[in-house]
């Protein structure tokens, strides 16, 4: 009797979302978009959620609960079943510890897309994770992780690459804690209104639009409430232009797409939480931005020097200032930007001709080609 063919199997996935960060809901809720467009046909998933409390458990691979929506923000299940990772080079089994029952494993992981926003995912740490256990991941490395995630060291690696930058100063904790008047008086020469962000929080948390020095010390402390580490912008007056940055396949240059504009009306100053997850009426997503030709190569070209400037791998969201005199700034780089298909970074590259499931497969295709350790 001959021996029935063995199919290859399928390229295990783990999903990796929630986090202990501020932006817990906002991971769900890509995981939740993930989850809904990967190929099963292609990648075998495994939904791995981190409580807020730092445990990681097994999710359910469903992703109608993972939504955002008015009332609901989405959180991982801190009592499921506790997950182990694997802890050396040797090992890349996940194992379920479920009460009452042995250890069972999942078996072993080829790549991990880690879908954390914020502090303890999105900043080096999880890279540097998974780097100890060289396990191949979706994304930056450490480094560009990290100053990816701090928009101090984020500005200061852009303008040492030559690369143009707005007005900003920053407040750190000590110098807060020490003498806030002096603090703020570092301030001045600024031009209002000043955006006051915390340094490393994304989708918008904790940032205040400040039209006069009357709202500074509240502002700072808002931010606080996310970072002790605070940025203060000048407000740039023009419009925020967004381009999308896939890394290229083996040598090649990385790739960039039609850019994109963000246009809020309604009750909303800028494009904070609530316009992000909330209010998409309130919100135009255009791509491509109507802008003249030479502005629109200015921020691709500008998007792609930046992701090089900071050795950034795999995908980023970069956000210019296109100002009204026509010069076009860096704002900041997104390592791990929002991911759900409403999300400006897909909605990107759909436009160019790679729609969402296919972004998927191309991330985790990169991630797998690209070697371990040191590169």
């Amino acid at each position: 009797m001959s021996e029935q063919p063995q199919h290859p199997r399928r390229p295990r996935v783990a999903v990796v979302f929630g986090g202990r960060s501020s932006e817990h809901a906002v991971s769900c809720a890509t995981a939740g978009g993930v989850l809904r467009a990967i190929d099963r046909g292609k990648w075998d998933v495994v939904p791995i959620g981190i409580a807020k409390d730092g445990r990681w458990v097994l999710a359910a691979d469903d992703p109608e609960p993972l939504a955002i929506a008015p009332g609901h923000l989405p959180e991982v299940d801190p009592d499921a079943a506790a997950v182990l990772v694997p802890l050396s080079t040797r090992d890349r089994s996940l194992t379920v510890l479920e009460a009452g029952e042995p250890p069972r494993t999942l078996g072993d992981v080829d790549v991990v897309l880690p879908l954390l926003h914020g502090p303890f995912g999105e900043d080096g740490t999880l890279q540097g994770y998974l780097e100890l256990a060289d396990v191949r991941y979706v994304g930056s490395g450490v480094l560009a992780s990290a100053a990816g995630m701090d928009k101090h060291y984020m500005k200061v690696v852009f303008a040492a690459a030559g690369l143009p930058v707005g007005p900003y100063r920053v407040i750190t904790d000590r110098a807060w804690r020490a003498d806030r008047v002096a603090a703020l008086a570092t301030l001045e020469g600024l031009a209002y209104p000043l955006f006051v962000k915390p340094a490393r929080a994304g989708s918008s948390m904790g940032i205040t639009k400040v039209h006069d020095a009357s709202g500074l010390e509240a502002a700072v402390e808002a931010a606080r409430e996310h970072d002790p580490k605070v940025v203060v912008e000048e407000g740039i007056v023009g419009r925020e232009i967004e381009c999308a940055v896939l890394e290229g396949h083996g040598t090649d240059a990385p790739r960039t797409s039609m850019v994109g504009e963000i246009a809020v009306h309604g009750a909303h100053e800028f494009y904070d939480f609530e316009a992000k997850y909330l209010a998409e009426a309130d919100v135009d997503l255009r791509c491509p931005a109507d802008l003249p030709a030479e502005q629109a190569d200015e921020v691709r070209r500008l998007a792609a020097a930046s992701f090089e400037a900071l050795g950034c791998e795999g995908l980023a969201r970069v956000d210019c200032f296109v100002a009204d005199d026509g010069r076009v700034l860096v704002n900041e780089i997104n390592t791990m930007p929002g991911f759900t298909p409403f999300s400006m970074y897909p909605r990107m590259w759909a436009a160019s001709g790679l729609d969402y499931p296919s972004l998927i497969d191309e991330l985790l295709t990169l991630a797998l080609e690209r070697r371990t350790g040191l590169r």
